[in-house]
Parts: structure tokens; sequence; C-alpha cells
């Protein structure tokens, strides 16, 4: 039997970046718990549709924030308590550019390099806007 990790065709990190998710009704707030090239978990505390397509802006610390077009394509909030730090919905990027994609590739290289890094989060300094 292959575990999840042999299944993923790009490295995945854990990351708590802040997320927002352009709906038609407005912004939602979200954090991502993590990324790769192809997609992001969004833990946020509004559900969205699934198999619609949203503009995301990703704020990676440190860099330019990303502007995407991601499809939600799960979610789990039927299934989770709506306190628990993993409920939210499972995005692929639909719409990227490669300047963006290249900017993300290195970013997920990097940390995935480092094995002694448990969680990569937002600087103190770079949360305050």
């Amino acid at each position: 039997m292959t575990n999840e990790t042999e299944r993923r065709k790009h490295p995945r990190i854990p990351v708590r970046w802040p997320i927002t998710i352009i709906t038609k009704k407005g912004t939602v707030e979200g954090e991502s718990r993590n990324i790769t090239v192809a997609g992001i978990f969004v833990h946020c505390l509004e559900e969205l549709h699934k198999d619609e397509d949203y503009q995301m802006i990703i704020k990676i610390p440190e860099k330019e924030s990303l502007l995407v077009k991601g499809r939600v394509v799960w979610s789990n909030f039927d299934s989770m308590d709506l306190n628990a730090s993993y409920v939210g919905m499972g995005f692929c990027f639909i719409k990227i550019s490669d300047e963006d994609r290249s900017v993300l590739g290195d970013v997920i290289s990097r940390y995935a390099n480092l094995s002694d890094r448990p969680s990569v989060s937002q600087p103190e300094s770079v949360s305050k806007s």
C-alpha cells in the first residue's frame, strides 16, 4: 500500500500564510495549512461551493503576494468540528502566472529542504499590515 506522501506529484509543505479569497459577495479571510505548486489547503470558517472558481491572494512572508485562481475540489466542513484547526477546503490552482508558479516553487523547495523546520509561518514583523 502506498502512503499519501508517495502518491503526491508535487512536494507539499505545511505553512500558515494569510489567504484572501475573492467571492461575488466579498472576501473571505483564511489561512493556509499546506501548499504545493498545484494547490492549497485553506483553513477558514466560511464554506465555499465545491467545483467553483475563486481568485485568491496568497501572502507569502517576505515576498510579493501571489494572485491565483483556484477551484474548490474538496471540503471537510460536513465532517469536522468547525472549531478544529483543519476545517477548510482544498483548492487546485487553475490559473497562476509562470512567474508566480516559479516563486512558489522556489519557496516550497527551500522549505522542503529544511528538514528540521516543523512549520513555516509568517514572521511577526511581516504579519502587521
